[in-house]
This record gives C-alpha cells, structure tokens and sequence, in this order.
C-alpha cells in the first residue's frame, strides 16, 4: 500500500488530533452495554475524583518524571472516595463480591496531564501481603466504548471495564509499554525476533480491520510471556480514542508511526514476504472464527456502531474512498457512517484477498509498508 506521506517522520504521533470531541453514548449503545452486563450504578465517577484539592508531580524509580501527579483530597471526603474506590474494584475484577474487599485499601489516585482524556489511575493494595493492582477512571466516549468492545471481541485476549452514567472503568492492561520495550526490552536473537515480528504483523492487521487508529508505540504495550522455547509477544493497545474516527488509512496502521520503526525494521529484516502474507491470512481467519463464535455479539454491536455519529462526514467520506481503494470494494464509497466501515471491513474477512491485494500488503520497495 502506498502512503500518501511518504516520509515515515511526518507520520508521528501528531498525525492525530489531540482535541478530539467526546461522543455521547447513544440509547442503543447503552442497550447494548446493559445485555452485556457493562453497565453499573454504584462505584466511583470520574468527577468524584476530580475533587482533589492537591496534586504532586509522581516520578519513576529513576527520578525522571512521569507525568503524573497524585492527587490528594480533603480529608472529610478521603474516606466516601476510597469506599467507593474499592467497590469499583469489586465490581471491576470481582463481579460484584464485596467480600473480596475487606482487605484491600487505596494506596493513591493518580491523574495523566498529558493528552486529551485526563485519566485517574487508582492502585489497590491487599493489606495481608502488600500486594497491588491498577485499574483506571475515564470519561464515557462512544468512540473509546467502541474499541474497548472490538478488542475484547475480536482480538485474543479479553478487556475487563463497564461503564458508570459518564464514567468508563477500565482493567489495567499488563504489559511493556512500546516505547520502553523498544529501549530495553528487544529481543537480540533471531528466533524472539521472528516471534516478535510475527506478532507484530497481526497486530497491524487486527488495528487496520478493527479501524483502531493511533497505536504508535506510546500507546500499546508488549505482553512477554516466557515458555519452554525463548518468550511469547503479544501486542496489546491500551488507548481506544481513535477507534473508527480519523480521515486517514495509515492512522489505521501501526507500520505507519515513526516510533515503531524498529518493529516494521524487524519484520523486514527476519519475515520474507510470503511469511508475512501467511500471517495476515491466519489473523484474519482467527478474526473471522471470533466472529462466529460470538453468538452474534459482534453482529449485534456493529448495527448500533452503523448508526452511531462518532466522527465528522468528511472523515467518512475520505476515509471511506481510501478503503473502497485499498480493498478494491465499491461497498466502501457509499457509507455515511464510521460504523459501515467498521462492518464492510469485518464483513471482507471472509474474503480472499487476490494475489494483487496480497502484493499491495507485503511489498516494501516503495511504499512505507512491510
């Protein structure tokens, strides 16, 4: 595929707003969240936590900082807030049981001031053996709702959140945040790298079927996991805002970001074509396995998300020719909606893509992709 910007330095992070709008939750979405048991009446909300009357800068274990500041509350507020901090958990990773929290206690509320959504992360600690987890507090967006659901659907692993009125609860995803591993965690043999590329490739396969933009290497992590021959990879997003809303193919493909130009160098270097070809066909048909095994969740989803407003018609309309381009499928040119894209798209796995298609995915003489 040709990139309309040929310089990987102009495709950066900025490519994509950071004063995106929030979208409202449509009555069919929250329906549909409802069905699904993903939505609650009792826990904490984002303004709650947005009562802090002090904050101090948090910095890691090497004095830099993080850009997150913990957040401290008057006292006669401190003790509702952390009650309902701990219910939140309870209902988060516990299905409700309030038993498990006897022995848990809020050890501090941060809040990112870097971005556009502001988010609280909140770090539990069990009291019997100092043992502590995160979970994050976010304003609802239709868009962020949208991502969390085709992650947890289609992609294999599973994302824990519901929603509360105007507030998104959100499982801490465990992982190597991209931009870290890439400093420090590189696999240097051949045999990790491959692994690593592989997973790689479906990764940017799963983004650009899910239309899930804006995965530069600050924004997914790398879940390792050790087994009896070398390590697992896999890619995992962390940040849902730009599902199904910018203008622009590439934001919709991770091998577009200059941040992860190690990742698209080591799949040039270890995968030929062909392998490269494999990998997006059996991601597509395990997407496409997903789908069906659902019970017609997927389905169900995307008829609320065909109709829902979560980006600007023009966006749609250039987006939508620069699909019905790549695929070579005139269903893309007559959508007015992000959602029809995000079905024709889901709809193609089923496809069988020509041997011209799989040129266009794999050829790296020149164009900016593998």
């Amino acid at each position: 595929m040709e990139f309309p910007d040929s310089s990987p330095a102009r495709l950066n992070q900025h490519l994509v707003s950071r004063k995106k709008e929030f979208y409202p939750l449509t009555k069919d979405l929250k329906q549909y969240l409802g069905r699904y048991r993903r939505l609650k009446s009792r826990g904490v909300r984002y303004l709650d936590l947005s009562r802090y009357v002090e904050s101090v800068p948090l910095y890691d274990e090497d004095g830099k900082d993080t850009l997150w500041a913990s957040v401290i509350y008057q006292p006669n507020e401190q003790r509702e807030i952390d009650h309902d901090l701990v219910v939140t958990y309870a209902d988060l990773r516990g299905h409700g049981d309030l038993s498990i929290i006897q022995h848990l206690y809020v050890d501090r509320v941060d809040l990112c001031l870097y971005g556009n959504t502001l988010p609280y992360r909140v770090r539990i600690v069990n009291a019997l053996n100092e043992n502590f987890d995160y979970y994050y507090v976010k304003r609802t967006d239709a868009n962020r709702i949208y991502g969390l659901e085709l992650e947890h659907l289609l992609s294999p692993s599973r994302i824990q959140y519901y929603v509360r009125d105007e507030t998104i609860i959100e499982d801490h995803i465990v992982g190597v945040p991209g931009d870290v591993f890439l400093q420090s965690a590189m696999p240097k043999n051949r045999f990790d790298l491959v692994r690593l590329a592989k997973q790689f490739v479906k990764f940017d396969t799963r983004c650009l079927f899910q239309l899930l933009g804006d995965m530069h290497a600050g924004n997914f992590v790398v879940d390792v996991t050790r087994d009896f021959e070398k390590h697992h990879y896999r890619f995992r997003p962390i940040d849902f805002d730009q599902q199904s809303h910018h203008r622009k193919i590439e934001v919709y493909r991770p091998q577009a970001y200059d941040r992860n130009a190690l990742f698209v160098d080591a799949v040039r270097d270890v995968l030929p074509p062909a392998s490269i070809a494999q990998y997006r066909k059996e991601e597509r048909a395990l997407m496409r396995h997903r789908v069906n095994v659902s019970d017609g969740r997927v389905h169900a989803l995307l008829e609320v998300m065909k109709k829902d407003h979560i980006a600007e018609p023009k966006h749609v309309s250039i987006l939508a020719n620069s699909l019905g381009a790549f695929h070579g499928d005139e269903q893309f040119y007559g959508c007015s909606y992000m959602g029809e894209l995000v079905y024709n798209s889901i709809m193609r796995l089923d496809y069988r893509p020509t041997d011209e298609e799989v040129r266009l995915l794999v050829d790296d003489d020149t164009d900016e992709d593998y």
